[in-house]
């Protein structure tokens, strides 16, 4: 595919065939080589552009590699009146995502105690496929998560109100229960407060470098400090969800499917009633995602009360990276009530938008982007430009360089722990073979997507941390 440099780390695909709007594709030239490289991923991004409604361009972000359906890192936003939902633009684990807790320990007072550290967290907090949850659910339990996420945490016990107050949609968006299937349940009825595998991590860092002091201090972290990044989603219950609606995407349009360039964009009209009971049910997927990284939350208080005899962990903030939203962003000089379409990408709204919590108003929405388990994970702040050029978006990780059948046949589980170790970097996971997946070399370089996000200016660098334990499914 043919690509026009508009200026520095953005580049355009023109408009051609079936693509209703061009792709904008920001990213530097060795990120887009890589892309260049995998394959398809600059064809997603194109493919998406075909979409009913969408609006301005199809996104791909500097951290873009091969989705379903659409790119990893990828953004679309579609109008309200006369555009589509199209699940392959949330993805299978419905709300993955990130937060991030900081607590009042420094590194020194950790030093020495990783081990004891990484081995309560593992026991604490259930990792692999299966495997129950920190927080005991009963059939009740979920139905009331699904409808109102954390506030069902907070009711029940298990969340500070300023978990909710400082949590992307305060932990909430507009689920229906009586629209997730029941399969989708029964998988979902007792996994509250688990980790799950693949790339899903629960790590311990500390703060090695600040870049925007005032920032830094809004956001409550300070140089030398430990916090702790959770990484998860909505586990089997969201993927069932995915699931079954494709399904009946695909029995209520058969003949849409035959003429999209990738089955897996299938999409339905938005005001559809399939449509709709999708939109219900992936909010309410989302939901439970929200509560159980909040429950995760809870293990890690109790791990650092045992071992540190302090409660002081505190949630900076918590983002999604996988779900589409009801917006209104600026086409052409009027407001447009869009929805956004994320797929592997952070919302990163600027100060003064009115849906950054009260706290960060003045400085921005938090963003908060890992590595990998051996390299440097971010807090970046939404950026002036994220409005204008991204749909208020970002990346949100370094995205993958090689695949986990690659990885698996390149690294093994022992020498990246003993390696690892010798970096001081504690790493105890349930599957060897979840290991050697998320190698550090199975990863694109995060520094250089965070530097084009910041060059960009739709994210901008605050604070990197390094790991110091890491567990893994």
């Amino acid at each position: 595919m043919h690509l026009t440099e508009l200026t520095e780390n953005v580049h355009e695909i023109a408009r051609e065939g079936e693509m209703r709007v061009p792709t904008r594709v920001f990213a530097s030239e060795p990120l887009l080589e890589k892309m260049r490289e995998e394959g398809r991923t600059l064809e997603q991004g194109s493919n998406v552009a075909t979409l009913p409604g969408i609006q301005k361009y199809s996104v791909v972000l500097p951290d873009g590699h091969l989705g379903y359906g659409f790119p990893i890192g990828g953004v679309a936003a579609v109008a309200m009146d006369g555009g589509v939902v199209s699940p392959g633009g949330i993805g299978f684990d419905i709300n993955c995502g990130v937060r991030v807790l900081r607590t009042d320990l420094d590194y020194d007072d950790v030093r020495g105690h990783e081990q004891a550290l990484v081995d309560r967290l593992y026991d604490l907090v259930p990792c692999g496929l299966g495997r129950g949850g920190y927080v005991r659910t009963d059939r009740d339990d979920l139905e009331g998560i699904l409808a109102v996420g954390m506030e069902w945490m907070r009711d029940a016990g298990h969340a500070r109100q300023a978990d909710l107050d400082h949590c992307e949609e305060s932990g909430r968006l507009p689920g229906d229960p009586d629209a997730v299937p029941e399969d989708a349940k029964r998988r979902g009825v007792n996994q509250v407060g688990s980790l799950g595998s693949g790339n899903h991590f629960l790590e311990v860092q500390r703060v090695t470098d600040l870049y925007d002091a005032a920032t830094a201090d809004a956001f409550g972290l300070r140089e030398g400090q430990v916090v702790v990044m959770i990484h998860s989603g909505s586990r089997g219950l969201g993927h069932q969800v995915c699931q079954e609606y494709i399904r009946r995407f695909e029995r209520t349009y058969p003949d849409l499917v035959d003429s999209l360039p990738d089955r897996q964009l299938v999409y339905a009209p938005l005001g559809d009633p399939v449509a709709e009971d999708y939109l219900g049910a992936m909010y309410a997927a989302a939901n439970f995602a929200w509560a159980n990284r909040q429950a995760m939350t809870q293990a890690v208080r109790e791990a650092v009360a045992d071992l540190f005899d302090t409660d002081a962990v505190d949630l900076v903030y918590d983002v999604c990276h996988n779900v589409a939203k009801e917006e209104t962003h600026t086409v052409d000089g009027e407001d447009v009530e869009v929805l956004v379409h994320r797929k592997g990408a952070t919302r990163a709204f600027p100060a003064g938008h009115p849906d950054v919590p009260e706290a960060y108003r003045d400085v921005g929405q938090p963003v908060l982007l890992p590595g990998s388990m051996g390299t440097h994970s971010y807090v970046l702040a939404g950026g002036e430009r994220s409005m204008e050029l991204t749909f208020g978006s970002t990346a949100h990780g370094a995205g993958r360089l090689k695949s986990r059948t690659q990885a698996k046949r390149e690294y093994t589980a022992g020498d990246l722990q003993q390696r690892l170790r010798s970096e001081g970097v504690y790493v105890k996971a349930r599957s060897g073979a979840t290991v050697a997946e998320e190698a550090p070399g199975a990863y694109k370089d995060v520094d250089e997507v965070v530097r084009v996000s910041d060059a960009l200016g739709i994210g901008t660098k605050v604070a990197r941390m390094r790991p110091v334990c890491n567990v893994k499914g």
